[in-house]
């Protein structure tokens, strides 16, 4: 059996020679007169996935991409709106939360936003765990909205979260391509 062909099939395996030859090779592949073994074969193209993507280029040195601003203005503003809501609810257990609960959860998003704006990737990663979740639970409450209007804030919410969480992926791909 000639070399490069699978043992099972005898069809050319992806790196012999009649594969890995240009056009104007393939007489000679053909006839065994493959490249050398000095030679690094090349890859044939692949027409489904076609070239592989351009590697990530690093932040710039204060570069904030624009979905890094969104994300850190929405945990700021999330970190304000609970501890307004915290402060101005006069019986806050009988509506199931608690002072304490409501500062360690201001707390967080308040790390968050200042870990994002450091552009450190554990940040990112953190809000996008965050913005997952909230994705599953607003889902959950769509099936059960029992209005158009609640049916619709599920729907922008789900919507919204998804679009920051796609573009906090290359962020992130970003952010880690600088500490390499």
């Amino acid at each position: 059996m000639p070399r490069g062909r699978c043992a099972s099939c005898s069809t050319p395996s992806r790196w012999s020679p009649e594969l890995t030859a240009g056009p104007g090779d393939r007489a000679g592949a053909q006839a065994g007169q493959g490249r050398g073994h000095d030679e690094e074969p090349t890859r044939p193209a692949n027409p489904v996935r076609g070239a592989p993507p351009a590697p990530l280029e690093p932040l710039g040195e204060d570069e904030r991409p624009a979905a890094l601003r969104i994300a850190v203005a929405v945990c700021l503003l999330l970190a304000l709106a609970i501890m307004i809501g915290a402060a101005t609810v006069h019986d806050l257990s009988r509506h199931g939360g608690s002072l304490p609960g409501a500062v360690f959860l201001a707390l967080v998003l308040a790390l968050l936003a200042q870990g994002m704006y450091r552009r450190r990737y554990w940040a990112v990663l953190g809000f996008e765990a965050l913005l997952a979740f909230q994705i599953l639970v607003t889902s959950l409450a769509l099936v059960v909205a029992s209005t158009i209007l609640a049916a619709a804030v599920c729907l922008i919410s789900i919507g919204g979260a998804g679009w920051l969480f796609w573009k906090l992926v290359r962020v992130m791909g970003r952010i880690q391509a600088g500490e390499r």
